[in-house]
C-alpha cells in the first residue's frame, strides 16, 4: 500500500462513538474540508445542518433504517443540496457535486482521527420526507445524505476494495 494514499485507504465506516464531544474548530475543518469538493462549474449547491442535539440526533435517526448509529454520534450532518443553485439546476450535477462533498467530509473525519459512516438520504422519498419535515426544508433543498461522526468506539484495518476484474484498458 503506497504510504502518500494512507488516508483513503484508512477511512471506513465507522458504527459505534465513545461519548464525548467533538470540539468546534475541528467541526469547521470539517465543513472547510466538505466544501473544498469540486463541483460542476463551481456552482457549490452544498447546504449543511450541523446537528449536536442527541434527541434531534435520534429523531433524525428514526427515519433512517440503517442509522441508530446516529443517536450515539457526537455530531450528524444532514448534507443538502440547492437545487437553484447546481449547474443547469440539474439533479444529475447536485448528486455529483454533494457527494464529492460528502466524501471529502469523510477522508477528513478519517484523517483527523474520528471516525464516521454516510447514511443515504436520496432518492428514498421517505427519508427525503422525514429529513424535509424536521428541518422544515424549503422545497429547492434536496437531503442527499447524513454523516454521523464522532470518536471512534471501534478500530478497523486499512482495505482497499479493489478488484481488477472491474477494470477495463482502452475498451469493455
Amino acid at each position: 500500500m503506497n504510504p502518500t494514499l494512507a488516508p483513503i485507504f484508512a477511512r471506513r465506516s465507522v458504527r459505534k462513538f465513545q461519548s464525548r464531544p467533538i470540539p468546534s474548530p475541528i467541526i469547521q475543518e470539517l465543513l472547510e474540508a466538505g466544501m473544498a469538493a469540486p463541483s460542476a462549474c463551481g456552482k457549490d449547491p452544498w447546504e449543511i445542518l450541523v446537528i449536536q442535539d442527541t434527541d434531534t440526533l435520534s429523531q433524525i435517526s428514526s427515519g433512517l433504517p440503517n442509522g441508530p448509529m446516529l443517536a450515539n454520534a457526537a455530531v450528524g450532518f444532514v448534507i443538502c443540496g440547492d437545487m437553484t443553485r447546481a449547474h443547469g439546476e440539474l439533479l444529475s450535477y447536485l448528486l455529483q457535486d454533494v457527494s464529492a462533498c460528502i466524501e471529502n467530509m469523510l477522508l477528513a473525519i478519517s484523517m483527523l482521527e474520528l471516525g464516521g459512516v454516510w447514511l443515504g438520504v436520496h432518492p428514498r422519498e421517505e427519508r427525503i420526507a422525514h429529513i424535509r419535515t424536521l428541518f422544515n426544508l424549503p422545497p429547492h433543498i434536496l437531503p442527499i445524505g447524513v454523516i454521523a461522526a464522532g470518536y471512534p468506539d471501534e478500530e478497523k484495518a486499512p482495505r482497499t476494495r479493489y478488484t481488477a476484474d472491474r477494470v477495463h484498458f482502452e475498451q469493455w
